[in-house]
């Protein structure tokens, strides 16, 4: 069995990960960072980003992730594709295990392993997942073409699905349980202005 071994390891590729690694390669740390199962994290199925400092232009997440692993990697982190499925942190050194069968021992973890969708709990949801019920309206919009769509939520992530889903439904219906969004007012803003929800 392969082990390595570092004074840092992160798990977790998202912009909290990579930029752990990159102070931590900074501090001369050696650190490692094992990407887990969605490399990039939630921004590489985000298309436009807007929000990110730096940037007057609309950016794409894929983009903009791989600009973090390249400068992560360009500090010197050691980027490990694999998937943390053990972990013992009481003892020292910590010790890991990877779907790969790589053993990683630590003396610092840093644990990014960021969102994930939050689901309403239905029996029917995993029955019809990827046939009709989708938590990624980038990965799935094109399904929904001419078609009418309903989105669950009021905060930014729900809003800007809603917005992004309009690309492609003939519809898109916004359920919240609020009086009010809690959404960024600029994206409740272009919502209530878009003919399409």
């Amino acid at each position: 069995m392969t082990t390595k071994k570092s004074k840092v390891i992160i798990i977790g590729s998202g912009p909290a990960g990579y930029t752990a690694a990159i102070y931590a390669a900074r501090a001369m740390l050696e650190p490692i960072l094992i990407e887990g199962i969605q490399p990039g994290g939630q921004l590489t199925i985000t298309t436009d980003v807007e929000n990110y400092p730096g940037f007057a232009d609309i950016i794409q997440g894929p983009w903009l992730m791989d600009q973090m692993r390249l400068q992560a990697k360009n500090t010197g982190v050691e980027v490990i594709n694999d998937h943390i499925n053990l972990c013992n942190l009481v003892e020292y050194p910590f010790q890991m295990k990877g779907d790969s069968g790589i053993e990683y021992l630590a003396e610092s973890l840093i644990i990014c392993t960021g969102a994930q969708a939050k689901w309403l709990g239905l029996k029917t949801e995993e029955t019809f997942m990827g046939f009709g019920v989708s938590a990624c309206a980038t990965c799935d919009g094109f399904f929904y073409k001419d078609k009418s769509v309903v989105v669950v939520g009021g905060g930014n992530t729900a809003v800007e699905e809603a917005l992004f889903l309009t690309n492609f439904a003939s519809k898109v219906t916004l359920i919240h349980r609020r009086d009010t969004l809690r959404c960024e007012k600029i994206l409740e803003n272009r919502l209530l202005n878009n003919k399409k929800i």
